[in-house]
């Protein structure tokens, strides 16, 4: 009971921040924003679990829609997945504390790289190929055609920006999960 206790306050404690900091670094701009999603999806993996990890990778996105961070409500589910790929990769791959320090960078790379990958094929090829099709005039059946500004703007938002922002939210979670791990004796 005190472990289900204890998950349950972590991941909130992760939780409250995410949502803290969505909303504090909206104005800031993706690269701010995303930097900070993707260092708190690490530390909750790292630090509290894969479940709390998973939990706030699924949770994180459906809180940058109602924040108005993500463009539109067709990309919550890419994002649930390319986040969820993320924090998977992260813990398998960086393991626990008690792993070898070289297998964190790794694990970030490729962790990273797969979320951009993840995010890049479901929002650019599919999701705006299909739309792009549908603005062609081809017979997509009640497809919900997304207007061509959006268009525009999604494969800029769903490529290399999704990269950076992992990388460098997942290296600055590398830095301060060791810290976290001392000051709460894990």
């Amino acid at each position: 009971m005190r472990k289900k206790v204890l998950w349950i306050t972590e991941t909130a404690v992760m939780l409250a921040l995410l949502v803290t900091l969505q909303a504090l670094t909206k104005p800031m701009g993706q690269l701010v924003t995303g930097s900070c999603v993707n260092a708190v999806l690490a530390i909750a993996v790292l630090l509290v679990g894969m479940s709390s990890g998973i939990t706030i990778a699924l949770i994180s996105p459906v809180c940058a829609y109602l924040f108005g961070i993500a463009p539109n409500f067709v990309t919550v589910l890419p994002i649930m997945i390319g986040n969820v790929c993320f924090v998977v990769l992260l813990r398998l791959i960086a393991g626990s504390s008690h792993k070898p320090i070289w297998r964190q960078p790794v694990a970030l790379v490729a962790a990273a790289g797969v979320k951009f990958a993840v995010l890049y094929l479901l929002v650019v090829e599919v999701i705006c190929g299909i739309a792009s099709g549908a603005l062609l005039g081809k017979k997509l059946g009640d497809v919900v055609v997304l207007a061509p500004p959006m268009l525009k703007m999604l494969p800029t938002m769903f490529a290399w920006p999704q990269l950076f922002t992992a990388l460098i939210g997942g290296a600055v979670a590398l830095l301060i999960t060791p810290v976290l791990r001392k000051a709460l004796r894990k």
